[in-house]
């Protein structure tokens, strides 16, 4: 072990340390294959260490999810800010969304057999959905349990895409803008009286 580890006195460096570890053997091995021990022997500190930053596995993949869905939504509010319609700009966030977990080797083992729905039940915590939905919607309240109900539904679209493509992307961006973008141009303004 690296007496380093100790030594490092941020504590969020070392947790980036075990994220991007773990990152690692979830693509080479699959989200499910991975465990504690494999995580801490990767990341190159005790199994005690790995236990002070993280409770469980679960945890590791929920931070990882978390820290991997913050730096997609600050690209996808950069892309789509200026995107007036509210049915367009959730088809350009959804397809975004997919394009770039598609682009990460990392990100995308997450959607092997098998590991999807580890995925998928992750994917509907709280706080991805509040990150999605920002970057979604102008003004994203999800303590409104009408927009909250919508972003759990987009969320999972957006993961069914992942887990179990479209014929292409030309495919995917037709049934977003044929069956999701009315739903979203209809809700709009409502949302707008609250």
């Amino acid at each position: 072990m690296s007496g380093d580890w100790l030594a490092t006195d941020r504590a969020d460096l070392a947790a980036e340390r075990i994220l991007d570890a773990a990152a690692e053997l979830f693509a080479e091995h699959g989200v499910a294959a991975v465990g504690m021990r494999d995580i801490a022997a990767a990341a190159g500190c005790s199994r005690a260490t790995l236990y002070r930053y993280f409770d469980n596995r679960h945890a590791v993949r929920i931070a990882f999810v978390h820290r991997e869905t913050r730096r997609i939504v600050a690209d996808l509010a950069e892309q789509v800010r200026d995107i007036a319609d509210p049915g367009e700009r959730v088809v350009a966030a959804m397809l975004g969304a997919i394009a770039a977990v598609r682009a990460d080797p990392l990100l995308i083992a997450w959607f092997r057999p098998g590991d999807s729905g580890t995925a998928g039940r992750i994917s509907q915590d709280s706080d991805v959905i509040e990150s999605l939905a920002a970057a979604m919607f102008a003004d994203a309240d999800l303590s409104d349990p009408e927009r909250s109900r919508l972003a759990r539904w987009l969320t999972r679209i957006i993961v069914s895409f992942l887990a179990t493509p479209g014929r292409d992307e030309t495919d995917e961006r037709a049934m977003l803008q044929e069956f999701v973008a009315p739903i979203i141009t209809r809700t709009a303004p409502t949302w707008a009286d609250r």
